[in-house]
């Protein structure tokens, strides 16, 4: 089994990806950009390549499915790249090919608010894929950056979902029969996602679970188990969105970037305007094997555990991350 984490955004040290390693993480999508622009993002690449050269025993950089099978061979963890707002492609669509080139295989459409290129999930009014937005998808499916509609509102979502070529993600996102936050997903979305090839990540971002930090093992497996019924098992995985050892100035940054003056506080309050607390089953890399245990005592077979756990991922990044219908070993 390979296991792969579809989304984190720690605050990364050597600890973190010692703790991979003891977890048996074979490859973790990473966010390397909020809000920051072109060059911003690019000092971004620069940190990574900096850390995959101090640390190569633990971590190498990934570009599609099969540098993950390498990286489990040599008991590293491939780090995948992927953009949480639009802002690295500016207003330039030939941003688009750069930023694949060097090493981005996600990028959300939004982040919370309207983009140049569709609604966030924040907005009031969802007005759905813009101008830019249609020619981007197009150049996305052309290089292989797989579009993410985590933070995206729901008009927009389904619209993604039909304009793309080629199969969406949802990385990091719960569905929103279970705990109706507003990043969470209906039933139509994600009946349109499996439909189409796409995949849903499921987050254990405290804010996004049901009792929150409270959330029982269980109780999540049991909504995993609710939702393969929806959707299929072979569309789902896991985009925990950990952000392990973050400053909570770190969320402020994620909520504000530099659109406002004002703290938005989100789905939450003043009172919870930081990271929340984990889940005590699951606090860092060092535990998915609960989530697996759990899965199993849930009554996922063996085969089906793997497939959640990472091998829908896997067969995901064969398909998505090369130019066009490309093979994944071209």
């Amino acid at each position: 089994m390979h296991l792969i984490d579809n989304l984190q955004y720690a605050n990364w040290s050597e600890k973190i990806f010692r703790q991979m390693r003891e977890g048996g993480v074979d490859a973790v999508h990473v966010t390397i950009c909020y809000h920051e622009n072109f060059r911003e993002t690019v000092a971004n690449f620069s940190q990574w390549n900096r850390w995959f050269e101090q640390y190569p025993k633990l971590i190498v950089q990934g570009r599609n499915g099969n540098d993950v099978r390498l990286a489990k061979e040599q008991n590293r963890t491939a780090i995948f790249f992927g953009f949480q707002n639009p802002s690295p492609i500016e207003d330039d669509i030939s941003l688009v090919e750069i930023c694949h080139t060097l090493g981005a295989r996600f990028m959300q459409l939004t982040y919370n608010n309207q983009s140049l290129l569709a609604t966030g999930c924040y907005e009031t009014k969802d007005t759905g894929i813009t101008r830019m937005g249609r020619e981007v998808i197009r150049e996305m499916n052309r290089v292989g950056l797989v579009i993410d509609m985590s933070h995206s509102a729901e008009y927009s979502t389904l619209q993604a979902i039909e304009l793309s070529e080629r199969p969406i993600a949802i990385t990091h996102a719960n569905p929103a029969f279970w705990h109706p936050a507003l990043r969470n997903k209906s039933d139509t979305v994600l009946k349109e996602l499996a439909a189409s090839g796409g995949m849903l990540g499921f987050s254990l971002y405290p804010h996004h679970l049901n009792n929150k930090s409270n959330c029982t093992l269980q109780d999540f497996c049991e909504m995993i188990a609710k939702t393969a019924d929806l959707m299929g098992v072979e569309h789902i995985g896991i985009g925990s969105d950990l952000c392990q050892d973050q400053p909570d100035s770190v969320v402020e940054w994620m909520r504000v970037g530099r659109w406002t003056k004002n703290i938005d506080y989100g789905e939450g309050s003043a009172s919870d305007a930081g990271f929340p607390p984990m889940p005590e089953w699951f606090v860092d890399n060092r535990h998915f094997g609960n989530i697996e245990a759990g899965l199993k005592q849930t009554g996922f077979s063996d085969e089906d555990c793997a497939a959640i756990m990472g091998e829908n991922w896997l067969r995901f990044y064969d398909d998505n991350f090369t130019p066009g219908n490309a093979s994944p070993d071209a």
